[in-house]
C-alpha cells in the first residue's frame, strides 16, 4: 500500500522574530515614531497609551492590541499620569491572512494573554537581550537556552495570530474552540506558574509580583488556583514551602533555623507558626514523629 504524505497548510508562517519587549514606560514617555518593513503589534497590559498609526490616532486601554503593518508610520505616547505596561513584538510574516489585522484594534481574552505570557517566558530563556529595553534593535540568542525555546516562541506567536483571526472571522467556531483551548491553556499556565514558584521557594512572593512576571491578571490567577487546588495562590505557595521544609527536615542536613532562612522566612518563630498551621505539628514535633518516618522515601536495602 502506498501512503500519501499530506502537506500541512499554514495560515500564518513566521520565519523571523525582530524584537520582543515587555516594559513599563515612564508616565511622560513619548516615542516620536518610526516605520519598518515588518509587522509589529502593541498590547496594553496596564494603564493606557495614545498610539498613532498612519494618519489616525487611537487611545488604547488595558487588554487592547493594535497591529502596525509593514512600512506604516506609528508612534506612542503616555498620558502623563499613568506609567503603562506594554508588550511590543515585531516579526516577519508574509502570509496573506495578515491583511485581517490591518487598521484593527482588538481585545485580548485569557487565551491570547496566556499565549503572550508563554512567548515572554520562552524569550527570557531564548535570548540574552533584556526584554525591558524599548530601543532594542537586535535579539542575541542564548547558547544555553532550553531545547526548542525559539520554536516555542514561533509556535505560540502563530497560535496567538490564529486565535485572534478565528474570533474575528468565525465568531461561532471561535467560541466553540475557546473552551477547549482555555482548559489546555489553564493547565499550561498552572504548571508554568507552579514551576516559577518552585524556583523561588527562598523568596517572599507577592500576588503583584507573580502577576507582573507572568503576565496574568490577579483575578484570573486566583480563580485558576482556586479551581485547581481549592486555595489562593499565596496559600499554595506557603504549602510548597512547608512541603520543602518537611523534605529538608527528613534529609537532616540543616537545623530548623537554617531551613527557615533558606526558605526565606523572616524568623524561626514565623516559620514554626506556619509549619504548625499547615501540618498541625511544630518542626520539632514533626522531626520526632511517626509521620516523618512514614513520609521518608524508602532507601534501597544494603546488599
Amino acid at each position: 500500500m502506498e501512503f500519501y504524505k499530506y502537506p500541512l497548510a499554514k495560515l500564518f508562517d513566521i520565519p523571523q522574530i525582530v524584537t520582543i519587549h515587555y516594559f513599563e514606560y515612564g508616565k511622560d514617555f513619548i516615542f516620536e515614531g518610526e516605520s519598518h518593513d515588518f509587522w509589529e503589534f502593541l498590547c496594553v497590559d496596564k494603564g493606557e497609551v495614545t498610539v498613532t498609526a498612519g494618519s489616525h490616532g487611537y487611545t488604547l486601554e488595558k487588554g487592547s492590541i493594535i497591529f502596525h503593518k509593514p512600512r506604516q508610520f506609528h508612534s506612542v505616547a503616555t498620558n502623563g499620569s499613568i506609567a503603562p505596561n506594554l508588550v511590543v513584538i515585531s516579526f516577519v510574516c508574509h502570509s496573506p491572512a495578515m491583511q485581517f489585522f490591518e487598521d484593527k484594534i482588538l481585545r485580548l481574552e485569557e487565551t491570547e494573554r496566556s499565549l503572550l505570557a508563554a512567548i515572554l517566558s520562552e524569550a527570557g530563556d531564548a535570548f540574552l537581550t533584556p526584554l525591558d529595553n524599548p530601543y532594542t534593535s537586535q535579539l542575541f540568542g542564548n547558547p544555553r537556552q532550553c531545547p526548542g525555546a525559539e520554536q516555542m516562541i514561533q509556535l505560540s506567536l502563530e497560535h496567538f495570530l490564529i486565535s485572534l483571526y478565528r474570533k474575528g472571522t468565525m465568531p461561532t467556531v471561535g467560541k466553540q474552540l475557546t473552551k477547549s483551548i482555555k482548559l489546555k491553556q489553564d493547565e499550561e499556565t498552572f504548571l508554568h506558574i507552579r514551576s516559577y514558584m518552585e524556583a523561588r521557594l527562598s523568596s517572599a512572593l507577592s500576588i503583584d509580583q507573580i502577576c507582573r512576571e507572568n503576565l496574568i491578571g490577579a483575578s484570573q490567577l486566583q480563580r485558576l488556583f482556586h479551581n485547581k487546588c481549592g486555595c489562593g495562590i499565596i496559600e499554595y505557595f506557603s504549602r510548597m514551602k512547608i512541603a520543602r521544609a518537611k523534605e529538608m527536615i527528613r534529609e537532616q542536613n540543616m537545623n530548623f533555623t537554617q531551613i527557615a532562612d533558606s526558605l526565606g522566612y523572616t524568623s524561626i518563630h514565623y516559620f514554626s507558626r506556619q509549619f504548625k498551621k499547615l501540618t498541625g505539628m511544630t518542626p520539632s514535633e514533626y522531626s520526632l514523629s511517626i509521620r516523618m518516618l512514614s513520609e521518608k522515601p524508602n532507601t534501597p536495602q544494603q546488599r
